[in-house]
């Protein structure tokens, strides 16, 4: 495995990272756009939103989706005009953020279930299940922070990272998009799994989001850490792609908070070539 290279610079606070039609893309928090990067290095701004977009997705007839974290909405995008896809502000109680889409088109969103200040405490929260019609349903049993979800590709298997709760939680998605029970996919002690994609052999890469993190790791079920690469800086999001899904993509920034991150393009898009290709949604 080589080591990590930088793709391209110039972002603020990358997430969501997605790859179709050949082109990675991916969110910036605080520069409000979706952008596409080709394996040149080519970045282009494919929407700009007036709020924070985080995960991405697609609908079956191509039209993207797209996380608005402060409005608590999703999303619609066809390629010229975007409009409101659910609204989920009297579901959740703190900003949305990564979402995963399946075959379907259902959007399984996470949130932080908390209003992000000094004076809210976490709380458990559900993920959200927006289905191909707009409508939203809360699902699954509470979680500790869900972040970056995928979905196996049989369609059959949610797992999502609890940042919070250091581990990866699995969960049966049945015939109606409904989660069942959920088990420990693996335990992350001391980390804190944000972003993350499947492999063909049924491993998790994450990007490890907690102090001091910068490093993304690729854990087998169970729990058994595989793979460590260490990054320059925290690592918030990672993704399989390339043609044969064999190209780890990995976004990097000085933190995820305004102070550090906003208007200062210090972030950036690494890359590298791994064995085990991409596998699943997203």
């Amino acid at each position: 495995m080589a080591e990590l290279e930088r793709l391209v610079g110039g972002i603020d606070f990358g997430e969501g990272p997605r790859w179709r039609d050949g082109r990675l893309w991916y969110s910036d928090f605080y520069q409000q756009s979706v952008y596409t990067v080709d394996l040149d290095g080519k970045r282009e701004r494919v929407l700009r939103i007036d709020d924070a977009p985080s995960g991405l997705g697609w609908l079956p007839n191509g039209d993207l989706l797209v996380v608005s974290m402060e409005h608590r909405q999703v999303l619609r995008y066809d390629g010229t005009t975007t409009s409101v896809h659910a609204d989920l502000s009297q579901i959740v109680g703190g900003r949305c953020n990564d979402m995963v889409v399946d075959a379907l088109g259902r959007a399984y969103v996470g949130n932080f279930g908390y209003a992000a200040d000094e004076k809210s405490r976490p709380e458990p929260t559900a993920l959200v299940r927006v289905d191909p019609d707009g409508a939203a349903t809360p699902v699954g049993t509470p979680l500790a922070f869900p972040n970056g979800s995928m979905i196996t590709p049989d369609g059959e298997t949610l797992i999502v990272g609890e940042s919070m709760g250091q581990r990866l939680t699995a969960f049966r998605i049945d015939d109606e998009g409904e989660l069942g029970d959920g088990r420990v996919f693996a335990e992350t002690v001391g980390r804190a799994p944000d972003g993350a994609c499947l492999d063909a052999e049924g491993a998790v890469w994450f990007a490890d989001a907690g102090r001091p993190g910068n490093a993304v790791v690729r854990v087998a079920d169970g729990g058994e850490e595989l793979t460590k690469l260490d990054t320059p800086m925290p690592t918030f999001a990672c993704m399989l792609g390339g043609e044969d899904r064999r190209l780890l993509f990995v976004l990097v920034a000085p933190g995820s908070s305004e102070r550090k991150a906003a208007g200062k393009a210090e972030g950036a898009l690494l890359i590298t070539e791994v064995e085990t290709p991409g596998a699943g949604f997203p």
